[in-house]
């Protein structure tokens, strides 16, 4: 194939277009933010699985605690109605027994009351654990609320820069003959479709031609179209060559 050096040399342009391309899709596709938002997304879910069982422990002590008091009142419902009977009877046998359950409700009494304050400790530390964990989530809240925000600019802005770069694209290719750009196309669409000749390195694959390939290179005319034997993109060959 022939082209003018100038042609070939925009090419270099196209691939320089193409790459801005590639960058910009791959940016608007994966915001940098997007694998922290993935972690952060991981790691509410863990935290509300264990503020769902905090709330539970606490339930659960608040459970427990309710039961106690309405224990507690049974209690001294009881111990009231039996210090009336035993104010109202004359049976000292009766007396006897009454005087021996109040005692009986005295020990329950005491000992539900050391229960309470062990669940009222209990409960205490359950809220400060589930207002822990609350705190916690809302902060992996607000850390992903932002960069959910930045993500969206960052796409915005990579968007803008497809869209600028798809036209620069679109305007170099149609500044280009057909078959060259159909050349660099099928090139490219396997790899790379064409690099600058540089001090005898394929600017495609950065590998250093032979004395062979090189040979071959300065018997080529002017304008034709050649290609590097190691990746096969068209070379673009320049005053630093190396030819």
């Amino acid at each position: 194939m022939k082209a003018s050096p100038a042609d070939q040399r925009r090419l270099l342009d196209l691939a320089d277009a193409d790459l801005a391309v590639r960058q910009a899709d791959n940016a608007r596709r994966n915001p940098e933010q997007a694998g922290r938002v993935k972690e952060l997304l991981a790691d509410r879910a863990t935290h509300s699985a264990e503020l769902t069982r905090r709330l539970g422990a606490r339930d659960d002590a608040k459970a427990e605690l309710a039961r106690i008091e309405s224990d507690v009142e049974v209690v001294d419902a009881r111990t009231a109605r039996d210090n009336e009977r035993l104010a109202a009877t004359t049976s000292a046998k009766d007396a006897q027994g009454l005087e021996h359950e109040i005692a009986s409700l005295a020990k329950r009494k005491s000992d539900l009351e050391d229960a309470e304050l062990e669940v009222m400790e209990r409960l205490d530390a359950a809220e400060a654990a589930v207002a822990e964990q609350e705190a916690l989530i809302a902060s992996v809240n607000e850390e992903g609320t932002r960069l959910s925000a930045a993500a969206k600019e960052s796409v915005a802005d990579a968007t803008s820069r497809h869209e600028s770069a798809s036209r620069d694209r679109a305007a170099i290719a149609s500044s280009l003959p057909a078959d060259l750009v159909g050349m660099y196309e099928r090139l490219a669409a396997r790899g790379n479709g064409a690099g600058l000749l540089q001090r005898r390195t394929c600017g495609g694959c950065h590998m250093v031609l032979s004395g062979t390939d090189l040979n071959v290179l300065r018997a080529a005319a002017e304008d034709d179209v050649v290609t590097c034997p190691e990746c096969g993109c068209i070379l673009v060959r320049g005053e630093d060559s190396g030819l």
